[in-house]
C-alpha cells in the first residue's frame, strides 16, 4: 500500500503555524499521479457502492444544494428477517449523475484501507479526529450551491479537474450549533482555482465556496473533514474537572438572598478564572482530547489471547493519537481510553511504532530488532497494546 503523509506535502512545522485557521492554501501537484490512484478512484467508489450496504445519507446524491430522495436512484429491499435497505441501481443512478447530482460517500476512511491511513495520519499531526468523504461530479452544475463548512477541509483532487470559488468568511469561526447564521456570501470570490489529479487545498471553515466539475468532465476528490475544538469545548471539559470543588458540585442558591447569590456568583468566578489561568490548561485539555480518541478500532481474529508469538507476526496502531511519556521507572503509554505502564526498556519499541506511516505493518521481528528486545519481551507489549485497543495484529504475511 502507497503511503501519503499530507502533513509533508502542506508543510509540517510551517502549516500549523502560519495557515492552519488563518488562510486557504493550495499545494499544485502535492501528490503524484501514482498516490492520488493509489488513494482513491472510480473503481473505488464502483466497489464500495457494490459491496457495501450504504443507507441514505450515508450514500446520497445532491442536486441545487438539496438531497435527492433516494427512491430516485435505489429500491428498497426487504430481507426475509424483515429489514429494510436501500439496493442503489447503477441505471437510475448513472442517470441522475448526468442530469448534474453530485454523488457522495460519507466516510469512506472506514471503508477503504488506503484512505483511512491517510485519515489516521493526519490525525497523527493535527491531534484530532479527521473523517473523509468521497465527492464525484459529471457535470458544471454546482450540487451544493455555494455554502460553507462548520470545521476545517483538506481537499485532494483523485480524478478528472474540479473548479472552486473561494469567496471568504463573513462570520468568524461559524459552528454547528451556534447563536447566528452568517450572512450571505461577499459578491465576487477571492480566488478561483482548478484542481488537477494530485492537487490539495486547505480551506479553514466558515469560508464560502463553490465547487463544480471543471468542464463537464467527470471529478473525484476527498474531503478531509478536520475536528474542532473550540473555547466552548475548553470550558465543557473544564466544567467536567470543577467537579471536585464542593462549591460546583453544590446546588445553585436560587432560593436565597440576592447578596448570598451575590457573594455564591463571586466566589463560582474566582474558582473558574483560577482554573483558566492554571499553568499548561491547554496541553492537559489537549492531552486529555488524544487520551479518549478510540482511534481505528480493528480486532485482531483469529487471535483472542494476545500477540502472535511467531516473527512474521505484523502490527501496527490503531490510532494517531498516541502519546508516550517515559521516566526514569516506567514508559505510559495513552491511547484509545486506555493508560499502559511497561518497564522503560519498551520506550524504544513504542517509539517506533508512533513515528511509523499511518496504516504501515511492522513485524514483531522487525521490531525486536529495531528496540534490540528479545522477540518474547515485544510480543508480551504488543499484547498489552492489543488488549487495550491500541494496536492490531494480522498474520504473517505470505
Amino acid at each position: 500500500m502507497t503511503f501519503v503523509s499530507l502533513a509533508e506535502r502542506l508543510g509540517r512545522d510551517t502549516f500549523p503555524a502560519r495557515v492552519l485557521h488563518r488562510d486557504y492554501r493550495h499545494v499544485p501537484g502535492a501528490l503524484s499521479e501514482q498516490e492520488s490512484g493509489a488513494l482513491c478512484s472510480f473503481d473505488t467508489i464502483n466497489d464500495v457502492i457494490a459491496t457495501h450496504r450504504l443507507e441514505p445519507p450515508r450514500l446520497r446524491l445532491s442536486a441545487g444544494g438539496e438531497m435527492l430522495a433516494p427512491h430516485r436512484y435505489a429500491v428498497p429491499v426487504v430481507t426475509r428477517r424483515s429489514t429494510v435497505w436501500q439496493r442503489t441501481h447503477p441505471a437510475e443512478l448513472h442517470e441522475r449523475l448526468a442530469d448534474g447530482a453530485s454523488l457522495v460517500v460519507d466516510a469512506i476512511d472506514e471503508l477503504h484501507a488506503p484512505i483511512g491511513a491517510l485519515a489516521q495520519g493526519l490525525e497523527g499531526w493535527l491531534r484530532t479526529h479527521v473523517q473523509v468523504n468521497a465527492y464525484a461530479s459529471w457535470t458544471s452544475t454546482e450540487g451544493f450551491g455555494t455554502h460553507w463548512d462548520d470545521h476545517d477541509v483538506i481537499v485532494v483532487q483523485v480524478a478528472g479537474a474540479k473548479r472552486w470559488r473561494l469567496f471568504g468568511l463573513t462570520r468568524t469561526a461559524p459552528m454547528y450549533r451556534d447563536v447566528a447564521e452568517p450572512e450571505g456570501p461577499p459578491p465576487g470570490p477571492v480566488a478561483d482555482l482548478v484542481l488537477h489529479p494530485g492537487d490539495v487545498l486547505y480551506l479553514p471553515r466558515g469560508w464560502w465556496h463553490a465547487v463544480t466539475a471543471d468542464q463537464g468532465s467527470a471529478s473525484l476528490h476527498l474531503t478531509c473533514g478536520i475536528g474542532t475544538h473550540t473555547g466552548a469545548d475548553l470550558i465543557r471539559w473544564l466544567s467536567d474537572e470543577l467537579r471536585a470543588s464542593d462549591r460546583v458540585r453544590s446546588d445553585l442558591p436560587v432560593h436565597r438572598s440576592a447578596e448570598e447569590q451575590h457573594e455564591y456568583l463571586a466566589a463560582l468566578g474566582k474558582e473558574m478564572a483560577a482554573a483558566l489561568e492554571g499553568p499548561e490548561l491547554l496541553s492537559r485539555y489537549a492531552a486529555a482530547q488524544d487520551a479518549d480518541d478510540l482511534g481505528r478500532l480493528r480486532p485482531s481474529l483469529p487471535q483472542v489471547n494476545g500477540a502472535l508469538k511467531v516473527p512474521g507476526a505484523r502490527v501496527r496502531l490503531t490510532t494517531g493519537r498516541g502519546r508516550l511519556d517515559v521516566t526514569a521507572d516506567a514508559a505510559v503509554f495513552t491511547a484509545a481510553g486506555h493508560v499502559i505502564e511497561f518497564a522503560p526498556a519498551a520506550a524504544p519499541l513504542l517509539r517506533h511504532l508512533l513515528t511509523a506511516p499511518a496504516g504501515a505493518w511492522i513485524t514483531c521481528a522487525e521490531l525486536a530488532g529495531l528496540a534490540r528486545l528479545p522477540l518474547g519481551d515485544v510480543a508480551a507489549v504488543v499484547g498489552e497494546l492489543v488488549q487495550g485497543q491500541a494496536a492490531t495484529l494480522a498474520a504473517e504475511q505470505r
